[in-house]
């Protein structure tokens, strides 16, 4: 199991989702990606200088699914909420051989078409991107993506300290950041949850429809529920879930 952006393995939709798979007998990993500090807890905090990339995720599940093999797993499903549904699907779009991996849950994930980072940043920060990225860019391209970015805005955090290559990794357009092409290299069995209410990941069906068609695919929207699925939304989920790995 994969949190969102900034988050962490215990924050409530993950510790939720864990005791609802515990009423079923189904055992759970929420894991906690590092994002570039040790034994990180909690959310990140802003004034940390960011590190971390968008794709060191695919590393940290690898890591954590090795380590689940050598603990005797020899079957499991992958989940991940909001950008942590990204990170799953481009986890197992490169990974669709791996036979232990049942079946991909993905919850609200987050979902980037063509200049909508562009767009996001304008809107958050009500100044253009592309200014802050040229900059970062150059300081990669320049073997300088290791230097400090002062008072940047930055995913969630604005005015912070940020490395270019962290912003370069993203903030640079990427076709892996639109999820439904994720997802039509997946062949395993696939469950795509949307709330009726959420507000930070409103495309979901729009654009997952478009896919709709694929048999291994099951679209679910769940009426009423906001981006982090609380109470009986979450209930609704499990149950959805647990129903479809039978």
């Amino acid at each position: 199991m994969l949190h969102g952006t900034l988050a962490h393995g215990e924050m409530e939709i993950m510790s939720t989702l864990q005791t609802l798979f515990l009423d079923y007998d189904i055992s759970s990993l929420s894991i906690n990606l590092s994002l570039g500090l040790d034994k990180r807890s909690g959310m990140y905090d802003c004034a940390v200088t960011h590190t971390h990339k968008h794709t060191d995720s695919l590393n940290e599940i690898d890591l954590w699914l090795n380590w689940l093999k050598n603990q005797g797993v020899k079957s499991l499903a992958l989940l991940g909420h909001s950008r942590g549904g990204n990170q799953i699907a481009w986890y197992a779009s490169e990974n669709d051989d791996n036979t232990s991996i049942s079946h991909v849950i993905l919850i609200a994930p987050g979902i980037v078409g063509p200049g909508e980072l562009a767009k996001d940043y304008q809107k958050n920060y009500k100044k253009p991107l592309q200014p802050v990225l040229d900059k970062a860019k150059s300081l990669v391209d320049a073997g300088k993506g290791g230097e400090v970015m002062q008072n940047t805005d930055f995913i969630y955090c604005p005015d912070t300290q940020v490395t270019a290559e962290a912003f370069v990794n993203y903030y640079q357009e990427n076709d892996n950041f639109y999820t439904p092409g994720l997802v039509e290299k997946i062949s395993k069995p696939i469950l795509i949850f949307a709330g009726s209410e959420d507000k930070v990941v409103d495309n979901v069906m729009t654009e997952m429809s478009k896919l709709s068609n694929a048999k291994n695919i099951e679209l679910i929207t769940i009426d009423g529920a906001d981006h982090f699925f609380r109470d009986l939304y979450a209930e609704e989920i499990i149950e959805t879930v647990v129903e479809a790995m039978e």
